[in-house]
């Protein structure tokens, strides 16, 4: 396994891991990135704890290969349903220097500061609300805290198909956050807990009766990464510093790049990976 500097790797099952890599790159913007979406088996959301292990342990197992030393799993569902078992059982066998994180824990312990009624919704994709991951994480750190969630199956479609600013994403949008907060009245803080989503916020916020506090994972990530980097500065040593960020998809190169542009409102270079 290379064992030189790398860069920081962003893996995600499509696009929404982007909205995590721009606040990267903006909190840290010395530092390499290496941006992988496994696009030919999206999505992630609807599949076994099973499948999402696998497709999962192959990315890091490759990334790993190619001289990276720190993953970000920008993707709740692998966060979900893959990181605990990798970082348990797999990176003591593989790879004991190397650290896999990801995107839930960092909003979890977050999440307190922000609620006055102690009330916390969540939308997330099905594979995320059926792990259960978000309730059990916060309740480590803020047991008084109640946690509602609601599954949000058509909403990664609307974005990645690029239909997030169309009339028809209304009515999911609208199904969903009615769902969420008739669950509870109280509920005054929201996890978007899908790196999607926040490509949602406008309608979001036109959906919700009254004002809740919105958090997106893109900042708390990039902020909880600053924190973790100074704690370990045996793993910033490991990584390379030019202020380079490099694409790679597992799917159409051209498709990417279209679709990561509207994501980044830039054009980029994307290069195919095969796991």
């Amino acid at each position: 396994m290379n064992s030189s500097k790398g860069p920081i790797a962003v893996f995600d099952s499509g696009y929404g891991g982007l909205t995590v890599l721009q606040q990267l790159t903006q909190q840290l913007p010395q530092y390499d990135f290496l941006y992988l979406g496994d696009n030919a088996r999206t999505p992630y959301g609807t599949r076994s704890f099973e499948v999402v292990n696998k497709y999962t342990l192959e990315a890091v197992t490759k990334l790993f290969s190619m001289g990276v030393h720190l993953i970000i799993l920008a993707c709740n569902t692998a966060s979900a349903k893959a990181l605990r078992n990798i970082q348990q059982n797999h990176l003591p066998l593989i790879a004991p220097t190397r650290r896999v994180l990801g995107v839930i824990r960092p909003s979890a312990e977050v999440v307190g500061s922000y609620t006055k009624t102690n009330k916390i919704g969540v939308l997330g994709t099905l594979g995320t609300v059926q792990s259960l991951s978000y309730p059990l994480e916060i309740k480590k750190v803020a047991k008084h805290l109640q946690v509602f969630q609601e599954a949000c199956p058509m909403w990664v479609p609307l974005v990645e198909n690029g239909e997030a600013e169309s009339p028809g994403s209304d009515f999911f949008i609208k199904k969903n956050i009615d769902a969420l907060l008739s669950q509870d009245k109280a509920i005054d803080t929201i996890i978007l807990g899908c790196t999607h989503y926040p490509l949602l916020l406008d309608k979001i916020k036109q959906y919700l009766p009254y004002e809740c506090t919105i958090l997106s994972q893109g900042e708390i990530v990039a902020k909880s990464l600053v924190n973790y980097l100074k704690r370990h500065p045996e793993m910033d040593a490991k990584c390379t510093k030019n202020g380079k960020v490099i694409f790679y998809t597992t799917e159409n190169v051209n498709k990417f790049k279209q679709t990561a542009g509207f994501f980044l409102k830039q054009d980029i270079e994307v290069n195919y990976l095969e796991l």
